[in-house]
C-alpha cells in the first residue's frame, strides 16, 4: 500500500465536482489498489474519513472508519447519494486533513441515509446517526467541492489547532 499526498486548501481538485466511478472499473486491481492506498493514507493522516478529491482524483469514491465506542465500521461508499436528512440538526467541532491546523463548528442533520455501491459494486443502503452520519456528510461534501468551512455560519467558531487543544479540545471535535 501507498500513503499518498493529500491536496491541501487551494488546490483547484478539491472545488471540482466529482465524476461517477465506472462501474466497469470497480472490480479493476487498479481501483482496488487505491482503495487500499485511500485507507492507509486516512490512517497514517489519523483522520476518520478520506474522499478521493483530497488525494487529487476526481471521483465519487469515500473511505471512513473510526473505530471504538460511539465509532463507525470501516465504510467504502462509490457514487453516494443521500436520499434523506433526519430532521434533527447537531452541532459539532470538524476538521479536515485538507484544512491544516482549523477546527470550526459546524451544524449538520444528525440522521442520514445513503445509498451506494461497496467496494465490489454491490449496493449499499446505510442509515447512519451521529459521528457516523456527519462524516458521512463531511466527506460527500467534498464531492461536490466544498470544506467544512463553507458550512460554518459563524466563523467566530474557527480555531487554530493549537488553541483548540488549550481552550476547547473538551468539546469533541471530529478531524475528518
Amino acid at each position: 500500500m501507498a500513503v499518498l499526498e493529500i491536496a491541501k486548501l487551494g488546490n483547484p481538485v478539491l472545488r471540482k465536482i466529482a465524476e461517477p466511478v465506472p462501474l466497469e472499473e470497480i472490480g479493476s486491481r487498479a481501483f482496488q489498489q487505491f482503495i487500499d492506498d485511500m485507507l492507509e493514507t486516512m490512517y497514517r493522516a489519523e483522520g476518520i474519513g478520506l474522499a478521493a478529491p483530497q488525494v487529487s482524483r476526481s471521483q465519487q469514491l469515500v473511505v471512513m472508519e473510526c473505530p471504538g465506542e460511539g465509532g463507525f465500521p470501516q465504510t467504502v461508499l462509490i457514487n453516494p447519494k443521500i436520499v434523506f436528512y433526519g430532521p434533527q440538526q447537531v452541532e459539532n467541532w470538524e476538521g479536515c486533513l485538507s484544512v491544516d491546523g482549523l477546527r470550526g463548528k459546524v451544524t449538520r442533520p444528525s440522521a442520514v441515509r445513503v445509498q451506494a455501491l461497496d467496494r465490489e459494486g454491490l449496493p449499499l443502503d446505510i442509515e447512519a446517526t451521529g459521528l457516523y452520519a456527519v462524516c458521512i456528510q463531511h466527506e460527500m461534501d467534498h464531492l461536490i467541492g466544498k470544506v467544512f468551512l463553507d458550512r460554518m455560519t459563524d466563523l467566530s467558531t474557527l480555531t487554530q489547532l493549537d488553541e483548540f487543544d488549550r481552550y476547547w479540545r473538551q468539546e469533541h471535535a471530529t478531524v475528518i
